[in-house]
């Protein structure tokens, strides 16, 4: 670890957030939120200036794969998104690939962890069941084999999704996962990123959601700017 990621890492305190739903502020999860947000400050976070998918130019980057694609915080992730899965009653977890591919497939494990704990009845879950599921968009539909635009295991109208992302910006590659899940017919009922910029993407994705977007971990809890 460097000095700068060191220092990064230790100047990151548990931030009591209001817009944070209470079911992920339990000592549990605001741990995991913690490790989580400093991981990202310690692995994740790029000072300098880059080019953004937007095409905008910023002073910093967040690679929270780099984070994420390891443990412990696949884990911590993994339980955060799981909680999150269940206090919104969602069946399916996915979105836009690739951003989107290790949130949900850890908000997976993280429900797999719940129903191997027995805990599963006390995860606060809107419907019958937990998210047994995970899904991915394709930023086109293939034009070749089964020619789907949303992979994974089929989604029913009965299904309850959670749309996830790994950072948010302006929200565009989270909104054409919305566009393309609503034109199939499918129910949005949440939707969740590791970390938001806090640049406008967030309203603009709870306007074409119709529900709110929660942010596991915002810019200003990892970076001062």
């Amino acid at each position: 670890m460097s000095t700068d990621a060191a220092t990064r890492r230790s100047a990151v305190p548990l931030v009591e957030r209001d817009d944070l739903p209470a079911e992920l502020t339990t000592p549990e999860l605001g741990a995991a939120r913690l490790e989580l947000a400093r991981g990202l400050a310690e692995h994740s976070l790029v000072i300098g200036d880059v080019i953004l998918s937007s095409g905008k130019q910023a002073s910093y980057y967040v690679d929270a794969k780099r984070t994420i694609l390891r443990q412990p915080w696949f884990g911590a992730l993994g339980r955060l998104v799981a909680a999150e899965a269940a206090r919104v009653g969602a069946t399916a977890i996915g979105g836009m690939t690739m951003g989107a591919d290790p949130v949900a497939t850890a908000g997976l494990a993280g429900v797999g962890e719940l129903l191997a704990a027995g805990e599963a009845g006390s995860a606060g879950t809107r419907g019958e069941t937990l998210a047994d599921r995970a899904f991915f968009v394709r930023k086109e539909s293939k034009a070749h084999g089964l020619q789907r635009r949303v992979e994974g295991p089929l989604l029913t109208d009965d299904d309850r999704l959670l749309v996830v992302e790994d950072v948010v910006t302006t929200g565009g590659s989270t909104i054409q996962a919305l566009e393309a899940l609503q034109a199939e017919g499918r129910t949005v009922v949440g939707v969740l990123t590791v970390l938001d910029r806090l640049v406008g993407g967030a309203a603009a994705i709870e306007e074409k959601a119709g529900v709110p977007l929660t942010a596991l971990v915002t810019i200003d809890e990892i970076y001062a700017g």
